[in-house]
């Protein structure tokens, strides 16, 4: 049913200093704004994701600024690439998703599974018309959702959703699963801390073919940065961006092949 990721929205209160921010962050150039329905977008492509970003731009964007108040800027949505949209959406009936109808837009077909079946989680499917375009920079390691509860967070996106989990284990007392997503991983983590028994959105994790030259830009640009360290996949190389992110925690991995 799902073949990858297609896209993340990540809703700002400012385009332009989201778009600023996220520029510099993936060292990409987004698409041209545009304004429609009262909401400003901006799309960034990489190799294997897209990032858009979303923010008011006048009264008509209230379920935009309802989700900025809910938390504030940050992850709001996870887009799901599919081959065959009509079967997907059957699927989702089937196993009690409860899917909204099937719209259209430029390009693409897409419906929303029900958020309080999904936990919180805005969750969408989208079938192109034609292939996204990507980047050869850089794409998408993993996206990280938090849960606080394992068990149903594992049967949604493996039982459910039809995600190959390829890990499932304890680590310093935290229960982590993996889920295989086209070339991607959905990361689970279980957190008993979050406070409304939802599930979140939490951070991404970018894939990056020099982590001290990639550590080096970014500071340079001004952001806080931690020290390279050894990652929790061997042979991996991380630091992470701690500033200007918009609210995501951002997590930067030079991977293992590099090194093999």
């Amino acid at each position: 049913m799902i073949t990858g990721f297609d896209h993340v929205v990540v809703a700002v209160r400012d385009i332009e200093g989201g778009v600023s921010a996220y520029e510099t962050l993936l060292g990409e150039k987004a698409a041209p704004v545009l304004i429609a329905a009262d909401v400003a977008t901006a799309i960034i492509t990489t190799g294997n994701i897209a990032v858009e970003l979303m923010a008011p731009a006048g009264p008509g964007a209230a379920r935009l600024q309802a989700a900025l108040d809910d938390g504030g800027e940050g992850l709001k949505s996870l887009v799901f690439a599919v081959g065959d949209l009509e079967s997907a959406r059957v699927r989702c009936e089937r196993v009690g998703l409860a899917p909204e109808a099937i719209v259209s837009g430029a390009g693409y077909r897409s419906f929303r599974a029900s958020t309080e079946r999904t936990h919180g989680v805005r969750l969408f499917f989208l079938q192109r018309d034609e292939p996204r375009a990507t980047s050869d920079h850089r794409g998408l390691d993993h996206i990280v959702i938090r849960t606080p509860d394992g068990e149903r967070a594992a049967a949604l996106y493996g039982a459910r959703l039809g995600l190959d989990m390829r890990l499932d284990r304890d680590v310093m007392g935290r229960r982590l699963m993996f889920f295989r997503c086209g070339d991607g991983v959905v990361e689970i983590i279980q957190d008993d801390t979050l406070p409304d028994g939802r599930d979140k959105l939490w951070g991404l994790s970018w894939r990056v073919a020099d982590a001290d030259g990639e550590r080096e830009r970014l500071a340079r640009a001004g952001l806080s940065v931690s020290d390279v360290r050894v990652g929790m996949k061997r042979r991996t190389r991380v630091f992470t961006v701690r500033d200007k992110t918009c609210g995501v925690p951002a997590l930067m991995i030079e991977p293992s092949s590099k090194r093999d």
